[in-house]
């Protein structure tokens, strides 16, 4: 039944056949999506990467043909000759682009046979998506993941392009290069020549980026491969892609700049959006003070409302031990949303999977508060709390009492689940938004030190600089925190609908700043050269100013297509569990090649 491929080059695509192709004999070759047997007429929709187009098989006309079509399956893969013509009246498919037409068949080849695919191809169809990534090539054969795959090309197209106008140079940088563990753990490769050592993959560009701008590489850019081995979620994938660029010469203005214009034409020109610019600014900390997170989703209000001062004095006992501990007391009022004690119940459940012991609430009814904590607070608190959240009737408040961070996560998380859960996000607004004023480093408790928010090459912004100085020389920790806690970075995240789609920095770039960071960041001599030697030894020679920025690409064609889930947007991802089901990776080797690499394995 199989027959050769030879002298079949098909004419188009079939999902582009045309009215223009009326009367005409053509060739297509694709999949068999569909076959309807009418007795003396099958129908076959022939699909291929552009579309579906209907072929008609008629027993009168072809009795040779039509016994050859009686025996095909969906999902084989065949080539047809056949003359175009409308379709009957009544039958027309104004779903599909060629929906007017048909193709009636002269001829018909077999070209492969297919098994029973192990789920249709059909977008209703509902299976794991462990079987969907096992059998990938069939999953990426449904219109929905194909669009997103084609979808995916037309913006590298689109970034290409943008970067070309604008004098940056695309230049790849290594993927076998040397550990430098900050952050995310790295992958490492075994080198077979050099016993002991590895390879990393990197986690990012960045000190290749820097390195080409010392080079007088002023304007680069890169589509490029980044790997992290960390724990995975839906927006994260083991492997991953950035849409990178570093830029000479320039301040965070400019860079931001090139940013903003670039998700501005992505939208305008694959979606039709037009994004209100400039986008907005917010300063970290204003960020974390009204919605709890610097990446808020302010498609709908539900700020964070401080009551602190309010209960300063409070006899109840909860917000007393936590303000009395250095914590906050925030609140959260839902306006007009009548909740039951069932929905304040679940929400309670909700929040203590955050690790919050409860949840304190407040219903405002008609001529009162009603809840079991309206007992402990005083007529004055009562009326400033009122006022404070502008609580009517119908408003529910919640409250949380507890350190700063887990106020913030604990309400933070809420607000999001409360604006799902009742349907508060208007879903076709776009709210783009700039993250700015970071803080250059933060202490950490666990490892008794300063740690840098973003990397240890950000720069701190100039009027800071004094503060750095001065930290440096303090020896009292206290003070050196409260003077480090001043120092605002050159830092900038992009949001968009909540979700994080990019990063950047001004770079450091001169040896004695980069020294005084190192020093503040308990990063010594020996240490800064193993990890960063080779860029530290660049800085020597010549360093412009320089910054850039990254996108996280996936996130953002994820965004851009209206998915939960990077996965959906990349060809090969892996599982939440980092395995390819599809190749069964990571595997395992043979003997033979861990001892080329001078490794052995524990039992």
């Amino acid at each position: 039944m199989i027959e050769a491929f030879v002298n079949f080059k098909r004419d188009k695509y079939c999902g582009e056949v045309s009215t223009e192709d009326k009367g005409r004999e053509i060739k297509l070759c694709g999949w068999v999506h569909r076959i309807r047997n009418h007795g003396g007429v099958i129908f076959i929709d022939l699909r291929d990467r552009e579309g579906i187009v209907q072929v008609v098989v008629e027993e009168s006309r072809n009795p040779t043909v039509y016994e050859k079509a009686e025996k095909v399956k969906p999902e084989w893969v065949i080539g047809v000759k056949g003359t175009v013509r409308d379709r009957p009246p009544g039958t027309e498919n104004p779903k599909l682009k060629t929906g007017y037409l048909e193709v009636v068949c002269n001829e018909l080849k077999v070209f492969n046979t297919s098994e029973v695919p192990p789920f249709p191809v059909e977008e209703e169809t509902r299976v794991s998506e462990e079987l969907k990534l096992k059998y990938r090539y069939i999953d990426l054969r449904r219109d929905s993941m194909k669009e997103n795959i084609i979808f995916r090309h037309r913006v590298y197209q689109k970034v290409r392009k943008f970067f070309d106008a604008k004098g940056f140079i695309e230049i790849e940088t290594p993927f076998l290069t040397k550990s430098t563990p900050e952050g995310a753990r790295d992958f490492i490769v075994p080198s077979r020549l050099h016993p002991a050592k590895f390879y990393a993959l990197p986690q990012s560009p960045q000190l290749f980026k820097q390195v080409l701008m010392v080079a007088g590489f002023d304007r680069y850019y890169q589509i490029v491969r980044c790997f992290r081995d960390e724990d995975l979620r839906a927006d994260r994938q083991p492997e991953f892609t950035q849409i990178d660029y570093e830029m000479s010469f320039a301040d965070e203005e400019e860079i931001m700049s090139v940013a903003e214009e670039l998700v501005t034409e992505l939208f305008k020109d694959l979606l039709g959006i037009n994004l209100n610019t400039p986008f907005e600014r917010i300063p970290y900390r204003e960020a974390l003070e009204l919605y709890g997170t610097d990446k808020p989703d302010r498609r709908f209000d539900l700020k964070l409302i401080d009551l602190t001062d309010i209960f300063r004095n409070t006899e109840f006992r909860v917000f007393k031990t936590a303000i009395n501990a250095g914590g906050v007391v925030k609140a959260i009022n839902f306006k007009r949303s009548f909740l039951s004690r069932k929905d304040i119940d679940e929400l309670t459940a909700y929040v203590q999977t955050l690790g919050a012991k409860g949840l304190a609430w407040i219903k405002i009814e008609k001529d009162k508060l009603n809840s079991p904590i309206v007992k402990f607070f005083t007529e004055e608190e009562k009326k400033l709390l009122k006022e404070k959240t502008n609580a009517e009737e119908g408003d529910t408040v919640f409250f949380c009492a507890d350190s700063v961070e887990n106020v913030h996560k604990i309400l933070g998380n809420l607000r999001v689940h409360l604006a799902n859960k009742y349907n508060l996000v208007n879903k076709k607004k776009w709210e783009a938004l700039w993250i700015v004023d970071f803080p250059l480093m933060e202490w950490d408790e666990e490892e008794g030190r300063f740690i840098s928010l973003h990397h240890p090459f950000t720069s701190p912004r100039d009027e800071d600089v004094d503060l750095l100085k001065e930290a440096l020389e303090t020896k009292d920790l206290q003070e050196k925190k409260a003077l480090i806690g001043r120092v605002r970075a050159k830092a900038y995240d992009l949001v968009l609908n909540g979700e994080e789609i990019g990063g950047g920095s001004v770079r450091i770039h001169t040896s004695e700043l980069q020294n005084i960071v190192f020093k503040l960041l308990n990063i010594g001599e020996v240490e800064a050269k193993e990890k960063f030697g080779f860029l530290l030894e660049a800085l020597r020679f010549g360093a412009p100013p320089h910054g850039g920025f990254a996108f996280g690409l996936d996130r953002l064609i994820a965004l851009m297509r209206g998915l939960d889930s990077i996965r959906d947007v990349i060809a090969f991802p892996k599982t939440q569990k980092g395995i390819c089901p599809l190749t069964s990776a990571p595997d395992y080797v043979t003997p033979l090649q861990l001892k080329e690499v001078h490794i052995k394995v524990e039992e």
